[in-house]
């Protein structure tokens, strides 16, 4: 009886949880002329921003397996230095998280101007005077996100690299300038903010206000995801699919962005700064 019990309880959240993801997000539009303009909309903000990554990624996973050299022993460098000149560097560092930065802000805009809101879009807080327990709450949901991501997704990453699916990431290749931790927690945000409102915010909405269903907006957000992540390798790609479909089915569920963001930021953060430090000193990474 209580097994019985228990799992009945299991499916009543398990069915709240999905209603909860097919709740509307936007008027949806139906005026055929809106209706392309939406399309071009979208063309034009994806390949401004991630599809031409992924398109890019693509082509680099495509000319690492037709090198010599084993997947396993090419290097993709995060964070890359840029310049031998630290200032210049320094110069260049900024200019790639003052582009993300915007790329994180083009949606917003977007969405504002079609007069969809930030609260909408899971950017606010609640009304009211009781804003840290909101806090408090994104802050946890988004730790527990980056646990749930983190650790498998390292596992996932040493594993595939044992096998030889995948390349040796180098999450910071900045050298030890008195700016190199600033900068690398300032791209740690900047992707985080870029990637979670065009990927997940954006996309969800845009798609679900164009009619499409619930695992189609899931599934073509994570293969997104995916696929600009192909050039660290299968597994890369793989990890980032499953991160992508859990952070948009969470949006959908929630209809808060900032866990996401943290998350994400959280994620980067312990990769950029984790590696730069521990890597000199250990083997494995």
């Amino acid at each position: 009886m209580a097994e019985s019990a228990s799992a009945n309880g299991v499916g009543t959240r398990l069915r709240a949880f999905t209603a909860r993801m097919s709740e509307p997000v936007a008027e949806p539009v139906t005026d055929p002329r809106r209706r392309r303009f939406l399309w071009l909309e979208i063309a034009v903000v994806l390949t401004v921003t991630f599809a031409l990554s992924g398109y890019t990624s693509i082509l680099s996973i495509v000319q690492a397996l037709l090198d010599a050299a084993p997947l396993n022993e090419q290097t993709q460098t995060l964070n890359a230095s840029a310049s031998q000149n630290p200032w210049l560097d320094l110069a260049y560092q900024l200019g790639r998280i003052a582009r993300l930065t915007a790329w994180a802000l083009l949606p917003l805009v977007l969405l504002w101007h079609s007069r969809i809101s930030l609260r909408a879009m899971g950017l606010t807080l609640p009304p009211g005077r009781g804003h840290w327990p909101a806090v408090r709450g994104d802050l946890a949901r988004g730790a527990a996100l980056t646990a749930l991501i983190g650790i498998p997704g390292l596992a996932l990453y040493l594993g595939a690299v044992a096998i030889g699916a995948n390349a040796t990431v180098e999450a910071s290749g900045l050298g030890t300038t008195w700016w190199r931790v600033p900068v690398l927690l300032t791209s740690a945000l900047a992707n985080s903010g870029a990637e979670e409102l065009v990927v997940v915010v954006y996309l969800a909405i845009r798609l679900r206000q164009l009619g499409w269903s619930v695992p189609a907006v899931i599934a073509f957000s994570a293969v997104l995801r995916g696929s600009y992540h192909l050039y660290q390798g299968f597994g890369g790609g793989l990890g980032n699919l499953v991160m992508g479909a859990l952070f948009v089915a969470f949006w959908l569920a929630f209809r808060r962005a900032w866990p996401l963001i943290w998350a994400h930021f959280l994620l980067d953060a312990f990769a950029f700064i984790g590696y730069a430090m521990i890597a000199p000193h250990v083997g494995w990474l």
